[in-house]
């Protein structure tokens, strides 16, 4: 820790090597802040999909995917990743890869989808970005 900051905050340093990362004093404290986000899956500075708290559609559709399949603390894991449902090993930890894949959102109106197998996994030949009607049709039976 280095300077303390109003609201229960501090600068720190990151072994990294970036510079007066603020967060709060008790995440440092208890051992839940590690790093600066740079062992984070994905991390977004070596792709630039993320400026700032402004994620791209496509990235933010990447970490949504990757959490509601591995990360059994998110709300809707038991949809997914409870399921069974996993994302593409290359594509887990490597964005650059899935969005070479997948492509570009076409349209603000586009959403990522399994399809042809709902039930499948996030994976080649099973992934495209499908619109709210497309998607209705794709449903598993309920």
């Amino acid at each position: 820790m280095r300077a303390m900051l109003p609201n229960s905050r501090c600068r720190c340093d990151c072994a990294c090597g970036t510079r007066g990362v603020v967060t709060h004093r008790y995440t440092v404290r208890k051992g839940l802040s590690r790093s600066c986000g740079c062992l984070q899956v994905g991390n977004h500075r070596t792709h630039g999909e993320a400026a700032g708290e402004i994620w791209t559609p496509e990235y933010r559709a990447w970490v949504n995917m990757n959490t509601r399949c591995h990360n059994p603390r998110a709300t809707r894991f038991k949809n997914w990743g409870g399921r069974g449902i996993t994302v593409h090993p290359e594509w887990r930890h490597d964005y650059a890869a899935f969005l070479a894949h997948v492509g570009r959102r076409p349209t603000p109106h586009h959403s990522l989808d399994r399809y042809p197998n709902c039930d499948g996994n996030y994976e080649p030949g099973n992934v495209r970005w499908a619109t709210a009607k497309e998607q209705a049709a794709n449903r598993r039976p309920r």
